[in-house]
C-alpha cells in the first residue's frame, strides 16, 4: 500500500510538473503571441501617428495657403450681407416709388380724362390750339405786334371776310398765315382705355378724314388772297406731334393732299423750326440793312475826308508861304538893318546890338494819304522848299563886318 501510494504520489507530482510545464509553455506561447500582436499594433500605431502628423502638417500648409482665400471669403460674406441689407432697403424704396407712381398715374388718368372731356368742346379745342400756337411763337422768340398779329381781319379775293388766327410778318413786307383749329374729337376717343384694336384703327381713320376735311376748308378760304404779299399757302397748325403722326399713319397720302391744296400741315416741332428760320431771315435782313447803311456812311465819310484833305492841304500851303515870308523878312532884317546896329555897337554908340531873330527851319508836313489828297491839289501844289535855303549865308568883309552874299 505504501509503495502504491508513493507511486501514485510520484505520478501525481510528475503529472503536476508536466501540467506546470505545459501551462508555462502555453503561457509563454500566448505571451509571445501577445507580444507579437503588441509589436504589430505598435508599428501600426506608429504608422498611423506618422500619417496623422503628415496630415496635420499638410493641413497646416493648406491652412496657411488658404488664409488669404479665407479672408477674401470673409470680405465677400460681409459684402453680401451689406448688399442683402441694401437690397431689402431698396426693395422697400422701390415699393414706395411704385406706390407713388401708381398714385401719380391715377391722378394723370383722371386729369387726362378731364382734359379729354374738356376738349370735346369745339370752343375749348380752338382755345387750346391758340394757346399752343402762342407758346410755339414765344419759344421761337417772337413778340406780338412786332413779329406777328392775332385775329387780323381781311377780305379775300372772293369778298369773303376772313380772320386767321395768326399772321407772321416776314422780311420785305410779306406775311405768313397760320391757322390753329385742327380737329381732335376722333383722336381723343381713340385714346380711351379698353378699346379693341379695330375700333382704335377706325377712330384714327376718322381722325385723318376730319383733318382732311379741315384742310379742304382752309384751302377754300384762300387766306393768301387777303394778303397780297403772302406766299400762296396757309400753315395748318396741329397742336400735337402725336396728333399729326396718328393722322399720317392712318392716311399716308394726307400730307401730299394738303400740299396740293396749298396747305402745310405743321406740328409744334415743325412750326418751331419754321418760325426760327423766319427769325433768322429777319436777322439777315437786319444785317443787310445795317451793311447798306454802313456803306452809305462810309461813302459819306470818304467824301468828307477828301474835303478835309483839301482844306488841310490849303492850310499847309498857307503855312509854308507864311514861313517863307518870315524867313525873307529875317534875311532883309539881318542884311539891311542889323548891319547898321552892329556898326553902331562897334563905334561905341550903343551898349548892346539888336539881336537877330532866328529863322524858321521847320516846314509843315505834306499830306501823303490818297484818301486826303485830290488829284487837282496834287497837280497844282507848289514844290516843297527847304526853309534853310531862304536866309543867305553870311560872311565877314575886309573890315570884319558880317554881310550877306545876297539879299532876298
Amino acid at each position: 500500500m505504501t509503495m502504491q501510494w508513493w507511486h501514485l504520489t510520484l505520478a501525481g507530482v510528475a503529472v503536476l510538473l508536466l501540467g506546470m510545464l505545459l501551462g508555462a509553455a502555453v503561457v509563454r506561447g500566448r505571451a509571445a503571441v501577445r507580444l507579437a500582436g503588441a509589436e504589430a499594433e505598435r508599428d501600426g500605431l506608429a504608422r498611423e501617428l506618422a500619417a496623422v502628423r503628415e496630415d496635420a502638417r499638410e493641413d497646416r500648409e493648406a491652412a496657411a495657403q488658404l488664409a488669404p482665400l479665407r479672408a477674401a471669403l470673409e470680405r465677400v460674406e460681409t459684402q453680401v450681407r451689406t448688399l442683402e441689407r441694401d437690397r431689402v432697403e431698396q426693395f422697400g424704396q422701390v415699393g414706395e416709388h411704385l406706390a407713388q407712381v401708381a398714385a401719380t398715374t391715377r391722378t394723370l388718368q383722371e386729369q387726362t380724362a378731364g382734359l379729354a372731356g374738356a376738349l370735346n368742346s369745339s370752343t375749348t379745342r380752338g382755345t387750346w390750339g391758340e394757346v399752343q400756337l402762342r407758346r410755339v411763337l414765344e419759344h421761337a422768340g417772337m413778340l406780338e405786334r412786332c413779329d406777328f398779329d392775332e385775329q387780323v381781319g381781311a377780305v379775300s379775293r372772293h369778298d369773303i371776310r376772313v380772320r386767321p388766327d395768326v399772321v407772321v410778318r416776314l422780311p420785305g413786307e410779306k406775311f405768313l398765315v397760320l391757322d390753329s383749329k385742327a380737329p381732335l374729337t376722333a383722336f381723343l376717343r381713340a385714346q380711351a382705355d379698353g378699346l379693341a384694336p379695330e375700333e382704335v384703327a377706325r377712330l384714327l381713320r376718322q381722325h385723318a378724314d376730319s383733318l382732311r376735311g379741315h384742310v379742304d376748308a382752309l384751302a377754300g378760304k384762300e387766306y393768301w388772297s387777303a394778303f397780297p404779299t403772302s406766299p400762296e399757302l396757309v400753315v395748318c397748325f396741329v397742336p400735337g406731334d402725336a396728333v399729326l403722326a396718328a393722322a399720317l399713319r392712318a392716311a399716308p397720302d394726307l400730307y401730299d393732299h394738303a400740299q396740293s391744296r396749298r396747305v402745310v400741315l405743321a406740328s409744334p416741332a415743325v412750326l418751331l423750326a419754321l418760325l426760327r428760320a423766319t427769325a433768322l431771315a429777319w436777322q439777315q435782313d437786319t444785317l443787310t440793312d445795317n451793311a447798306r447803311e454802313l456803306l452809305r456812311l462810309g461813302t459819306d465819310l470818304h467824301q468828307r475826308l477828301a474835303t478835309l484833305g483839301r482844306h488841310v492841304t490849303g492850310m499847309g500851303t498857307a503855312l509854308r508861304r507864311s514861313v517863307e515870308a518870315y524867313n525873307q523878312l529875317v534875311g532883309t532884317l539881318e542884311s539891311r538893318v542889323l548891319v547898321t546896329s552892329r556898326r553902331m555897337h562897334d563905334l561905341g554908340l550903343v551898349e548892346t546890338p539888336v539881336p537877330a531873330p532866328p529863322s524858321l527851319e521847320v516846314a509843315p508836313r505834306p499830306l501823303t494819304s490818297t484818301e486826303l489828297l485830290s488829284g487837282e491839289l496834287e497837280s497844282v501844289a507848289p514844290p516843297r522848299r527847304e526853309l534853310g535855303d531862304v536866309a543867305p549865308p553870311r560872311r565877314r568883309d575886309v573890315h570884319g563886318d558880317e554881310t550877306d552874299e545876297a539879299v532876298s
